[in-house]
């Protein structure tokens, strides 16, 4: 009886300790991984993870300094946050159109984005205006210049970053968490936001 009861532990270790080279067969699924020193390590595509200190989120005194900040950033972060996937759907549409279609395309994008939004941001203060640029700048990568730019051409953009500029705002301004004050700020602000803390 302990002969029959050695006999099959050992096989059924010998079942599971001699997986194919390379690979892992779990939960029916092939599963890579490579062979150290005898042991098999499987290897798994794992989704990006921030690691944030504490210190990143707003302390209570923080926000207590910071409504008004706060209120404009809470306000106008759903707004950005619609312009990015408005803008990659556009880019998605645009890419293999000739130019006239591409054109006429971002033209028409532009109308149903104004259309859509343009009472609603019509009645934002210029604080309020300042944050959205900075949030557009934070979730595409690009400045709101250069968006102009590369959508309706370097003369537009121009134009717009005067008419900006008569209202206190630039266009060209970059959104630099590490080494502006007040862009840290903000960055720390829709952590918050984004975790609940707000």
């Amino acid at each position: 009886m302990k002969r029959t009861l050695s006999v099959a532990i050992y096989l059924l270790l010998l079942a599971t300790a001699l997986p194919l080279q390379g690979q892992i067969v779990a939960e029916r699924k092939v599963r890579f991984g490579s062979i150290l020193d005898g042991d098999t390590v499987p290897y798994y595509h794992l989704k990006e993870v921030n690691i944030l200190e504490s210190a990143s989120l707003l302390s209570d005194l923080e926000i207590r300094k910071n409504q008004k900040l706060i209120r404009n950033v809470k306000k106008m972060l759903p707004y950005a946050k619609i312009g990015k996937q408005r803008l990659d759907q556009l880019e998605r549409e645009v890419a293999q159109l000739p130019k006239k279609q591409r054109k006429e395309a971002i033209k028409a994008a532009e109308k149903t984005l104004l259309a859509d939004y343009s009472d609603e941001l019509k009645d934002c203060t210029i604080s309020q205006g300042k944050v959205l640029l900075k949030l557009i700048d934070r979730e595409t990568g690009r400045t709101s210049y250069v968006l102009v730019n590369e959508l309706r051409g370097k003369l537009r953009a121009g134009v717009y970053q005067t008419f900006a500029r008569l209202f206190g705002y630039n266009l060209k301004a970059s959104y630099d968490p590490k080494h502006n004050k007040e862009d840290n700020l903000i960055e720390r602000i829709v952590l918050s936001v984004e975790r609940g803390k707000l």
